[in-house]
């Protein structure tokens, strides 16, 4: 008796339990569409309530809480070539500040 099950069954069922785990993850997502959509409403609610007005993208730095209120020099402090000791401010685009503004 062969114990070993052929190539195809093997690939069929792994496709099988991705197929199902795709399909959970929509069906949770589905789910959780809502409630999300009410704790946005509830957090502008608050924001509107507390005056909030900092835009806060990252938790860092203050170069990369709020890029409009930024100290442009405060990331080059140590010197001019200098990297930048927090990862977030990778994701952010260079400052526009030498175009002119409408």
């Amino acid at each position: 008796m062969n114990k070993h099950l052929r190539l195809s069954t093997t690939s069929l069922s792994v496709l099988a339990v991705a197929l199902a785990a795709a399909l959970a993850t929509l069906v949770d997502a589905a789910l959780r569409f809502d409630s999300e959509a009410l704790a946005r409403r509830n957090r502008a609610a608050l924001a509107e309530t507390l005056q909030l007005s900092d835009l806060s993208l990252f938790t860092e730095a203050r170069y990369t809480r709020h890029p409009a209120l930024a100290d442009l020099h405060s990331a080059f402090q140590d010197h001019p070539a200098a990297l930048d000791h927090f990862p977030s401010a990778a994701w952010m685009p260079p400052t526009r500040w030498h175009e002119k503004q409408p």
